[in-house]
């Protein structure tokens, strides 16, 4: 009679070292029942593929690397499968995240501090530090190249406008809810459109570390941007038809939309000259924000006026304000990076609106804002697809933030080469004429 395993009882031929059956290792067993070998006392298993003795956790081989799942429970395999998607949904952020990155084109990796991006919200601030905000971007305030500092930025007034601007609409229902006054109802239109989209653009303006872009230019932009991009949009859809907004409608308004934005955000690109992408984003939103409040108290006005009910206009408002964190603000400024990155250090031209480099990101943005507008059923109850859309649109944002701060870095870090070398220049050519009216002393002596 053959030998018989002593885990499982199955018979076994006289040269087997490993159980047919359990994958259990003859010898070592022999030796447990025994008493030898103190050192198998330990809980474990057998791989069934190699008969290695694994602990009972161990999921993988670490001799033969076979994967035990199939011997596991039904609960491991469920969290093998967990592991499994999200190992998947890393490495398709990480790629997303890598994609945008190269996009914009600067070197080093994306390190996104979002913990110091929030950190100055909650702190005290005094007159003096609102005031030193308040005047940058002037000729004696806006720091030389070889002065800027790269280090990522703790913006926090962007929030103080925010709660300004929710008390004064507060304020505002409270006149047209509780005290039925009607002569509130066009504030609270304007008010509750502003509210999000001017707090973003302050956002933008705080982290614009080149700090050449006065408050006075920022409104100013905002405000006549906004309606240009408007006018730009209106007659481009003199020209593209839109019919019902079914999914050829929403692409067709994510172009026209996205189209006729950017082309106001190049006029004043062209006119600042800028290089930095830190401008780009500041430039795009505060069109793509002046858009959105006159397109959002528009909606606001038109549900109130079909409707005739105030209650109807809130709701528009609210859900507006909310999803526009991540929608025409961020779209336009997105865009307007690549329309950065395409004019470079040169002047600006109408050709650098055919670049490669520019057109990745705005077919980026018309995908986003052709998506957001898609009659998407799935989900639609709690806005899925949109909430999705601004969660995309605010990593890009972030990472283009990043990488504006690292080509500032960059820049700086060049300045500040170039006026070593200078200096370097000078000491030598000084050195070199010292030598020279020493030659002619002892010429003349």
């Amino acid at each position: 009679m053959g030998k018989i395993c002593l885990k499982c009882g199955n018979e076994l031929s006289d040269n087997a070292k490993f159980c047919s059956k359990c994958g259990s290792q003859y010898e070592d067993l022999k030796a447990e029942e025994q008493g030898e070998g103190s050192a198998c006392q330990e809980e474990s298993k057998f791989c069934s593929y190699c008969g290695n003795r694994i602990s009972m956790n161990a999921k993988f081989c670490s001799i033969c690397g076979n994967s035990l799942i199939l011997n596991n429970s039904k609960q491991d395999q469920m969290e093998m499968q967990k592991e499994d998607v999200l190992k998947k949904v890393k490495k398709g952020v990480g790629g997303f995240v890598n994609t945008i990155n190269e996009m914009t084109g600067q070197e080093g990796n994306v390190e996104i501090r979002l913990k110091e991006l929030v950190s100055g919200v909650l702190k005290k601030h005094s007159l003096a530090e609102r005031e030193e905000l308040f005047i940058c971007g002037t000729e004696k305030t806006t720091p030389k190249e070889s002065e800027m500092v790269a280090d990522w930025p703790k913006p926090w007034l962007f929030s103080r406008i925010f709660l300004l601007f929710s008390i004064v609409f507060i304020g505002l229902l409270i006149v047209i809810v509780e005290f039925g006054n009607m002569n509130g109802v066009p504030g609270a239109m304007f008010v509750g459109a502003l509210t999000v989209p001017f707090s973003l653009v302050i956002f933008f303006w705080e982290t614009n570390v080149p700090r050449n872009i006065s408050i006075f230019d920022v409104i100013s932009i905002f405000l006549v941007g906004g309606v240009l991009s408007l006018i730009s949009t209106l007659l481009l859809y003199e020209v593209v038809g839109v019919g019902e907004l079914d999914y050829i409608g929403a692409i067709l308004v994510g172009i026209v939309e996205e189209i006729g934005k950017i082309i106001v955000v190049g006029h004043y690109i062209k006119k600042q000259n800028t290089k930095y992408i830190l401008n780009g984003l500041l430039l795009g939103a505060c069109v793509g924000a002046g858009f959105a409040v006159f397109e959002t108290a528009g909606y606001a006005f038109n549900g109130l006026l079909y409707s005739q009910d105030i209650s109807y206009m809130i709701d528009i408002l609210f859900l507006r304000a909310v999803l526009s964190i991540g929608a025409h603000t961020v779209w336009t400024a997105i865009a307007a990076v690549g329309l950065v990155l395409a004019k470079g250090e040169n002047e600006f031209e109408n050709n650098d609106y055919y670049k490669p480099q520019f057109l990745k990101f705005l077919i980026l943005v018309i995908v986003m804002h052709a998506i957001w507008d898609m009659p998407i059923t799935f989900g639609s109850s709690i806005y899925l697809t949109q909430i999705l859309l601004c969660i995309i649109a605010i990593t890009v944002v972030l990472i283009l933030l990043s990488s504006g701060l690292r080509q500032v870095s960059l820049i700086a870090d060049k300045a500040r080469k170039n006026i070593r070398n200078s200096f370097q220049n000078m000491k030598n050519n000084t050195d070199e004429n010292d030598i020279r009216r020493g030659q002619n002393d002892e010429q003349i002596l």
